[in-house]
């Protein structure tokens, strides 16, 4: 076969020893042709991860840009211009993957259809989920995902990507592990939405459902699998999980993917199943049921739709493509 040149994008902010071992990782892949790009927006490393960085630099095993922002989608995007790769590989900056990992995402590409692949994610946190059972000692797996998870509106609480161990056709990859053919982006000029805050939840989701337009199919496959170590800190944005921020922009996020993409009766679908399980706390959410907790959800959830219709509104004279607008590279 004749391997695509892979660019692997990696935005990073924050991170030490986890983007250490991801880049350990990456370079030990068996694939005869890939770049690694790190989008770097740490404004001061630990003395360990510095002088790692810059010798991985010096001998041209990666590409190192630095930036005094922090956007995920923005540095996507700043990865995709810098990029040479026919394939553009996304990855998170704390991730352990097998060496054929890279062969994996691009032997799909040999399928003329396929235009982005999801690959398959082991959260830390779930890998003790992944190993509870159906009857007597059988892992729980999925084959087939429900029709639902094809569903613009309610896809979120059906596409698992983590138990799914068939390969079939998806609507939306999740950010740690996804590829795409270059021409996604020059084109059909699809970016990234720099107006999705924080941890910038759904932005991928949001990407996948734009592209939709270009005719081309997500595929996924589960043999391009990784460790996703989801560390509390860091990760290409500013905010704690834990901050009242975050909980705003969480819906606001939600809210700004329902409104952009989705037909009125899917983002009632959408929203409705929002409330259910993120305020209400009902499954696969599982949150606290207390009226205290209850009330506090559902004024986030209420700010956030205000502050999503916003954002909206304000597209009709601005993008929004703030941290795009600060890149002069042609």
């Amino acid at each position: 076969m004749n391997w695509p040149l892979i660019s692997v994008i990696i935005p990073t902010y924050e991170r030490e020893e986890p983007l250490r071992d991801t880049l350990e990782d990456l370079l030990k892949q068996d694939y005869p042709a890939f770049e690694v790009l790190v989008v770097d927006q740490t404004l001061n490393h630990e003395p360990q991860t510095q002088a790692c960085l810059e010798k991985l630099a010096a001998e041209g095993k990666i590409s190192w840009f630095c930036l005094d922002w922090a956007s995920l989608p923005g540095a996507r995007n700043y990865g995709v211009r810098r990029a040479s790769g026919e394939i553009i590989l996304f990855i998170d900056d704390d991730v352990k993957m097998p060496v054929g990992y890279l062969k994996a995402h691009a032997r799909n590409y040999q399928r003329s259809e396929v235009g982005a692949v999801a690959g398959r994610v082991f959260d830390r946190m779930k890998l003790q989920d992944s190993q509870k059972t159906n009857q007597g000692n059988a892992p729980y797996t999925i084959e087939d995902l429900p029709s639902e998870a094809m569903d613009p509106g309610i896809a979120w609480y059906y596409l698992d990507l983590v138990h799914t161990v068939k390969p079939q056709r998806v609507i939306s990859a999740r950010g740690c592990n996804m590829s795409f053919r270059r021409e996604i982006f020059t084109k059909y000029g699809l970016e990234f939405d720099e107006r999705f805050r924080g941890s910038a939840v759904r932005e991928e989701s949001d990407f996948c459902l734009r592209l939709r337009s270009t005719g081309y199919q997500i595929w996924y496959d589960p043999d391009a699998n990784l460790v996703h170590l989801g560390e509390e800190t860091g990760g290409c944005h500013d905010l704690s999980t834990r901050s009242l921020q975050y909980q705003l922009t969480f819906y606001h996020n939600h809210f700004l993917m329902g409104l952009k993409n989705l037909t009125f009766l899917e983002q009632f679908r959408l929203f409705s199943r929002l409330f259910d399980c993120h305020v209400l706390g009902n499954p696969p959410c599982n949150k606290s049921r207390s009226p205290l907790k209850i009330i506090s959800r559902a004024i986030f959830y209420t700010l956030g739709f205000l502050d999503a219709l916003a954002t909206f509104i304000k597209s009709s004279w601005d993008g929004g493509q703030v941290y795009s607008q600060l890149d002069d590279f042609k």
